[in-house]
């Protein structure tokens, strides 16, 4: 599951209009299952339907909100990383990508990217920035990579390195060579020295093709698992970071990772753009 849906064209009514309680959105969906409060109804009850048959969904989400936070770590400690352009970004909980990337560096400079109402919402109350760095948000999604680029140009130096954060979004996109075509345009617009950031839940037990299936009967957007290997594709192109595209668990653990399944249903890892072209 994701912390946003995908759409090919964007819907542009006010913010508040947007907002459908009616069927299980994957923003409050994934916000359930780490603990957050901004969910409704019909989100707990797929939410806890899926837990009955697959607790080990509650490791993906959580295991994911980790990765963020390891991964955004390591990308400032260790590869000088100070830009981060994280689309999808889905509910503010805590520990988002801003707040730990400033907490390392005060003048890192964050650009969110969703249209998702209840997350745009939220974005204008919570996304905050140190006074030394920058946040900004943009009302736009995946399919839209030219205005992505355009628009956080206004905020990123793309003289300089930026993170692609793609957490938990790619999921939603039914066609898969659609949406690697489009990440290899995101990644075409930065500069060498910028890296991707990528995890997504994976088609790695029964339990996890099962939950997909009662996700999508729900009415919910859509979310579908792929083999670890096809998601790899994406950082075609790229070098990747020690320890490679590996399950969530094995990606740099620390004493938080021993919280989830080291089987967890979810593989991530972090390419590197050594040229100006892919």
């Amino acid at each position: 599951m994701s912390e946003k849906q995908l759409s090919a064209s964007p819907d542009q009514q006010p913010v508040a209009d947007r907002i459908d309680t009616t069927r299980p959105h994957s923003a409050r969906f994934w916000n359930y299952f780490v603990g957050g409060k901004d969910h409704y109804e019909v989100d707990r009850e797929i939410g806890d339907q899926i837990k009955t048959f697959f607790p080990g969904m509650v490791d993906v989400a959580v295991a994911g909100r980790q990765f963020l936070g390891r991964s955004v770590r390591h990308l400032v400690r260790e590869r000088g990383v100070r830009q981060f352009l994280d689309i999808g970004t889905g509910l503010p909980t805590a520990d988002n990508t801003h707040q730990v990337a400033q907490s390392l560096e005060p003048e890192a400079r964050i650009v969110y990217v969703d249209n998702d109402p209840l997350v745009l919402t939220h974005a204008r109350a919570l996304l905050t920035s140190t006074p030394e760095g920058a946040t900004d948000y943009i009302d736009a999604d995946l399919y839209q990579p030219e205005v992505i680029l355009a628009e956080a140009a206004k905020t990123l130096d793309f003289e300089r390195p930026v993170a692609l954060m793609l957490l938990g979004i790619l999921g939603h996109a039914e066609d898969f060579a659609l949406a690697r075509e489009v990440v290899g345009r995101l990644m075409d617009g930065l500069p060498a020295g910028s890296h991707l950031v990528v995890y997504d839940g994976t088609r790695t037990s029964e339990g996890m093709i099962a939950a997909e299936k009662a996700y999508i009967e729900s009415g919910a957007v859509p979310y579908y698992v792929r083999e670890p290997d096809e998601i790899a594709g994406l950082f075609d192109g790229l070098r990747l970071v020690d320890p490679g595209f590996v399950r969530l668990s094995e990606w740099h653990p620390d004493a938080d990772s021993a919280t989830v399944s080291a089987d967890v249903d979810a593989f991530g890892g972090i390419g590197y753009k050594e040229e100006t072209g892919r």
